[in-house]
């Protein structure tokens, strides 16, 4: 027996049709919303075939046991800890394993953004179990959105859960941002070399110092440095050094002499020109300028 939902402790939303029409065309509430959501536990017998596809995106999640997805006659087997989107409009089938049906988070989504949040998530990709891998974190959003939308379909709640999802569908896209906070904590080297730089940078700090508190080449702490943040660890250093520049211009009294002391610029005449190549202004401009 095949089915698509009537799931034991299965939870859905439908999200009616009044309610996205005035999403659809707003600028703002257009960009990504939700359509459908829900959970279904170990959905025994589970199946779903769409000949013409789904007008929406489809994420499905999968955090325990097995099942698979059909497009194009291909056929990917989705096990535990993996998720797989569908694009909209593309004939589709999927189900769960027959012996070890699959426990499946899923959400239907459109707006104008939706194809940026997807984008290279159009295969099955895994979420590696370990200290640092904030599934329960990503689990307990989802599980914040449905518990909202179970409170009704009020604009402040539907503009809270679309705002959320986007969070959501970010812990996929971008995963080693989600769990910088707890690899930084575990010893991963790259959040402990920021952590070293920002904890001297009053100091003059070389690459191979850097390399060194790293225990690595100073070759290969650079590509994996760069690899992993988008800039060269010099680089990085100087953009902390700003930014700690930044606290100290807009919370204390203190002479730019005294700041570029600080933050490891000898000469703050040299200070004050990296600061306006990154901020775009003097540290004089910047201190002048508003703030909130």
């Amino acid at each position: 027996m095949k089915k698509s939902d009537g799931f034991k402790d299965q939870r859905t939303i439908i999200i009616p049709e009044y309610v996205l029409s005035n999403l659809e065309n707003d600028t703002f509430k257009g960009s990504l919303y939700i359509t459908d959501i829900g959970y279904f536990p170990t959905a025994q017998d589970h199946f779903r075939s769409r000949k013409d596809g789904c007008p929406q995106y489809i994420l499905m999640y999968c955090i325990k046991g097995t099942g698979w997805v059909e497009i194009n006659h291909q056929r990917t087997q989705i096990i535990e800890n993996q998720y797989f989107v569908i694009p909209p409009n593309t004939p589709h089938q999927y189900g769960a394993d027959e012996h070890n049906p699959w426990s499946l988070y899923w959400v239907h989504f459109s707006g104008k953004n939706a194809a940026y949040y997807t984008a290279a998530l159009d295969k099955a990709r895994s979420i590696s179990t370990s200290e640092v891998d904030r599934i329960k974190d990503r689990l307990e959003i989802f599980d914040e959105i449905i518990a909202n939308l179970e409170m009704g379909f009020s604009e402040n709640t539907i503009g809270y859960c679309n705002i959320l999802f986007g969070y959501f569908l970010a812990t996929f896209k971008y995963l080693e941002q989600f769990r910088h906070i707890r690899t930084s904590k575990a010893g991963d080297m790259i959040g402990q070399s920021i952590i070293y730089m920002k904890n001297n940078m009053k100091h003059k700090i070389s690459l191979d110092e850097l390399a060194e508190n790293a225990r690595l080449s100073p070759s290969y702490y650079s590509s994996e440095f760069k690899r992993k943040t988008g800039k060269t660890p010099i680089d990085y250093l100087t953009h902390l050094r700003i930014q700690e520049a930044c606290q100290l211009l807009d919370h204390t009294s203190l002479r730019i002499k005294e700041i570029s002391n600080k933050v490891g610029f000898d000469d703050p005449f040299y200070f004050s020109r990296v600061y306006k190549n990154v901020m775009g202004l003097s540290p004089k401009e910047y201190r002048k300028n508003p703030k909130g």
